[in-house]
């Protein structure tokens, strides 16, 4: 893992990602992500984001990024540009999760996704008790300003990639609480408060 990181879902991405690959960064934000990879793993990167706020922070960094929306499709790239696509912490905030996954695995050999367990245990026990949304540490909306509109579980993820017939090549479940670590126990679905996927086509 990388040193002096702060999230431990960029470490077990940068753990993924080979020295030197071809890297499209989806909803790269402002671009801290795809900043480590290109810094410690030497990839050639480049990031797609939709918010003014974003890309410049990317081009402050240095970056190559375009602006765009993720949604309508990957049409600048023919297929398998890249050797990794990654989307971190954005499947839920798709209107089109379904048809962006099938772009990047058209345009990337492989993809990595990280994406928020919406059956972790503490939202389940916040909806229970306190009978609002949940929030989190993570997820710190209200119900009115989340830009989540898509909530799955690591069950529903894996069930559809097993309807999308995907190879899960790797699945890492992570606890975020105390600054992170990687679960390695029973029952990710109920105890991971998030997880990070790598797939590829069968």
């Amino acid at each position: 893992m990388s040193p002096g990181s702060t999230r431990i879902d960029h470490d077990i991405i940068l753990d993924l990602v080979p020295a030197g690959a071809k890297v499209l960064d989806l909803g790269c934000a402002d671009g801290s992500l795809l900043e480590k990879l290109v810094r410690t793993k030497d990839v050639r990167g480049c990031g797609i984001e939709i918010s003014d706020d974003g890309v410049r922070a990317c081009i402050e960094k240095g970056l190559a990024v375009m602006q765009g929306n993720i949604d309508l499709g990957l049409t600048d790239w023919p297929d398998q540009s890249f050797d990794y696509v990654i989307l971190n912490q954005t499947l839920q905030a798709l209107m089109r999760p379904e048809a962006v996954i099938g772009e990047m695995l058209r345009v990337g050999k492989k993809a990595v996704m990280g994406f928020p367990n919406f059956a972790y245990w503490k939202m389940r026990m916040y909806l229970l008790l306190v009978g609002r949304m949940p929030k989190t540490k993570f997820l710190p909306y209200e119900w009115y300003d989340t830009p989540n509109i898509h909530f799955c579980s690591i069950r529903d993820f894996d069930a559809y990639c097993d309807d999308h017939r995907l190879d899960v090549e790797r699945r890492i479940y992570l606890s975020i609480d105390r600054g992170g670590k990687v679960l390695q126990g029973v029952l990710p679905n109920l105890f991971a408060e998030t997880a990070v996927y790598l797939l590829s086509k069968k």
